[in-house]
């Protein structure tokens, strides 16, 4: 989602977060995304066909660092 530009008002599809990670994987994902919602690492959006997740910008520094260690 950093390399796309996804912060605040950028929004993809909560489903999206699950893209790419193998098969038995992607449960323990959905997962993850829910919590980085819930500790506000995430912003979510509810829209009529589904959920929408950008970065939340006021934890950028956090959410870089973190990238960076590791990745």
């Amino acid at each position: 989602m950093h390399r796309k530009k996804k912060w605040s008002k950028s929004h993809t599809s909560f489903d999206n977060l699950q893209k790419g990670v193998p098969s038995h994987l992607k449960g323990k994902y959905l997962g993850i995304g829910k919590e980085l919602v819930k500790n506000g690492y995430l912003i979510a959006k509810p829209t009529h066909y589904g959920t929408e997740v950008s970065l939340n910008p006021e934890k950028r520094k956090e959410i870089i660092e973190a990238i960076r260690n590791y990745f």
